[in-house]
């Protein structure tokens, strides 16, 4: 007689993301903040960016990664605060406490998020719903503030799920729920599709994740290169990544696509300097400094060009940064040529090995590895 094979179970997998993080710890810290927009980063009359802007700051349109300066004429009155981030680790160390409590499997993104696998949790709830509810109560009773979750059976829609209720959301998308939630998302929402990616889709009539499922996997590899793999199984729920509890950074960055052509020097540095603040604020978020200063430059033609320089030691301040940038840039053959797309990646974390390389028409860089 012939065995049935056995079914897997499903796992049960929960994304916790704080709300408003460095913005919720200053407004809990100091009374004076409360009920009031408030961003915390840079100042504006300077070249600093907003790390976190308040729900109160965010109904203005003030959002994070945005320039100070415009952060201020979208909302005059605005409070600014520098970023306290000992503070802030101190509380993230808090919370991963709370998480602990139930699972040993917990994969931390950043201070203010991670994702949990409760298929075997520690306390034999069962519920990764229940285990959501409790960590919510337990993070606002113990700490005083909020976080929403997402559950559902893999790392992807569990990350989407979080994000549906905010602020102090619960969102749990079924395994029977996953296809028919993907097939009416917006394909902007998809993580992992940036704002250039979204328009392009939007131009091909993609609108909705039941769009995109109309194309075959060849189609979308066709369109979006290699992406289009991943594209291919997201759009259909499928996630088959595992929560990793030591997952090794390989690189972080940031890069803009301008809404026009930069054509001198000056533009490009004005728009390095921009960049290289949010790269410096996102190192000093994930604790994390690299050897390795990679400048990434798309002209106007596409064609794509990656230039790097190694240090010996780990390096993660604005200064290094961007000044390494411009020598980068300022050795390129930019006669005759119109930048479209400029980026900032540090990567190198833990090789001491110091190298300088030059590559032509690479692959695009993973300057934000899915999940991160």
């Amino acid at each position: 007689m012939q065995e049935t094979p056995a079914i897997k179970p499903f796992r049960k997998i929960i994304h916790i993301d704080m709300d408003a993080f460095y913005a919720s710890v200053e407004q809990r810290d100091f009374p004076e903040y409360r009920g009031k927009p408030l961003a915390v980063g840079g100042s504006p009359t300077g070249r600093g960016v907003v790390a976190t802007a308040s729900y109160e700051a965010r109904k203005f349109g003030v959002r994070s990664a945005m320039p100070s300066r415009q952060a201020i004429q979208l909302c005059p009155h605005i409070i600014f605060v520098h970023p306290r981030f000992e503070v802030y680790k101190s509380v993230s160390r808090s919370i991963r406490e709370i998480f602990s409590r139930y699972t040993d499997l917990i994969e931390p993104l950043s201070l203010d998020e991670a994702y949990l696998d409760v298929t075997e949790d520690k306390m034999g709830i069962g519920s990764a719903v229940e285990i959501a509810k409790q960590i919510k109560k337990s993070i606002k009773e113990e700490l005083n503030l909020t976080a929403s979750a997402g559950v559902s059976v893999n790392k992807f829609v569990a990350k989407i799920a979080s994000d549906i209720n905010k602020p102090d959301g619960l969102k749990f998308i079924g395994p029977s729920k996953i296809e028919s939630f993907m097939d009416q998302l917006p394909v902007e929402k998809f993580h992992g599709v940036g704002k250039v990616t979204a328009d392009k889709m939007k131009g091909m009539q993609l609108f909705t994740g039941s769009d995109l499922k109309k194309l075959t996997e060849d189609e979308l590899v066709s369109h979006f290169g290699k992406t289009g793999h991943f594209f291919y199984k997201i759009v259909r729920g499928i996630d088959d990544r595992e929560v990793q509890t030591h997952r090794e950074t390989k690189s972080l960055g940031a890069e803009d696509t301008f809404t026009y052509d930069l054509t001198t020097l000056d533009e490009m540095n004005k728009e390095l300097d921009r960049i290289g603040v949010t790269v410096a604020n996102r190192l000093e978020k994930n604790q994390l400094k690299g050897r390795t200063v990679t400048l990434k430059v798309k002209f106007s033609d596409f064609t794509q060009i990656t230039r790097n320089h190694s240090f010996a030691h780990p390096v993660g301040d604005l200064d290094t940064i961007t000044d390494t940038a411009k020598q980068l840039l300022e050795k390129l053959d930019l006669e005759e040529k119109a930048v479209r797309l400029l980026g900032i990646s540090l990567s190198n974390f833990h090789e001491p090995e110091v190298k300088s390389r030059k590559y032509k028409d690479p692959e695009q860089l993973e300057l934000f590895p899915f999940g991160s």
